[in-house]
């Protein structure tokens, strides 16, 4: 029998899963998330809360030249934004990887299993956090509700572009939207949705040239769905480093080869800034991530790249 010790180096399969968990990640692939070596540091610089000084923009109106009199110096400012390491770990024993090892590249098979479930809970993640950074009241600006109308409260190409110009002239950077998967399915009755192939031939989702992914995750609630608009790069990726990110164990009493894997990561709406309010452990939980009093937002609104869309389902007979 060909055991999970046999196939892991544990060095070279952690750096092997973040790079599968990104391939894989729909997220990544739209443009929503976005990896940088800053970020990456900055998970593994220690800490838990990790601190994002940023400038504010030049503002103030410019002054009229006057051989008598000077111009008045203004100043610039400086704000914080802040983010979190999320600490998260998962072991699954041979029995569950069995299946896997077949074939003439055991690593891989595992690698891949490992990397589709991380990519999975990486998606959890987000929408949490979505949940939470459109629950603050820091938030309201960038939020569309349409839900409440009597009259063109559905998600149609009109009701769309209204809710994706609330960032004004950012709206050129919108590269993805989430919907629930009855959004998509009305979407698609509509005729909204067009399909093109990706490097891998495979068929992706696209809405107004922006990549669709479909979740059900999402709230959907007493007929009224929230879909999330995403500029490019709304979230910051930073991958970390656990002190131990893989290893193997053995249960030799019971016969089970044990495999571990941890991951250090940052996932950060950039801009809106998590004050840590309610956390009862070492790192935040997904319910945590959802809590709104654990955010606030730090940016200007059309720079934190994102739009909540509150709407009902056209009625299409």
């Amino acid at each position: 029998m060909t055991r999970i010790a046999d196939v892991i180096v544990p060095e070279v399969f952690n750096d092997y899963v973040i790079q599968r968990t990104s391939e894989l990640s729909e997220l990544e692939k739209s443009g929503i998330i976005q990896n940088s070596t800053q970020l990456d540091e900055l998970a593994r610089s220690g800490g838990r809360i990790l601190n994002m000084p940023f400038w504010d923009d030049l503002d103030g109106e410019d002054e009229v030249l006057d051989d008598e009199e000077g111009l008045t110096p203004d100043k610039i400012t400086a704000g914080n934004d802040q983010s979190v390491l999320l600490m998260r770990g998962k072991a699954w024993t041979a029995n569950d990887l069995a299946k896997a090892l077949s074939g003439d590249d055991p690593m891989r098979a595992i690698g891949n299993l490992v990397a589709d479930y991380w990519a999975r809970r990486r998606q959890a993640m987000l929408i949490s956090t979505l949940q939470g950074v459109f629950g603050s009241s820091s938030m309201k600006s960038n939020i569309s509700d349409i839900s409440k109308k009597e009259k063109n409260n559905s998600f149609v190409a009109e009701t769309f572009l209204d809710a994706a110009y609330l960032l004004g002239d950012a709206e050129e950077k919108l590269k993805g939207l989430a919907v629930h998967s009855a959004t998509f399915a009305s979407m698609r009755k509509q005729d909204l949705i067009e399909f093109i192939k990706d490097r891998d031939n495979k068929p992706i989702a696209t809405y107004m040239g922006k990549r669709v992914i479909v979740d059900d995750g999402l709230p959907a609630k007493d007929g009224v769905f929230t879909s999330y608009i995403f500029g490019q790069g709304a979230f910051g990726l930073g991958n970390g480093q656990a002190p131990v990110p893989t290893e193997t164990d053995r249960d030799s009493l019971k016969g089970n080869d044990i495999l571990i894997n941890r991951q250090h990561q940052i996932l950060h709406p950039r801009g809106v800034k998590f004050t840590d309010a309610v956390v009862e452990k070492s790192s935040p939980s997904n319910a945590e991530l959802a809590n709104a009093k654990n955010w606030e937002r730090v940016y200007e609104p059309k720079n934190v790249r994102i739009v909540a869309f509150k709407h009902k389902l056209e009625n299409i007979q």
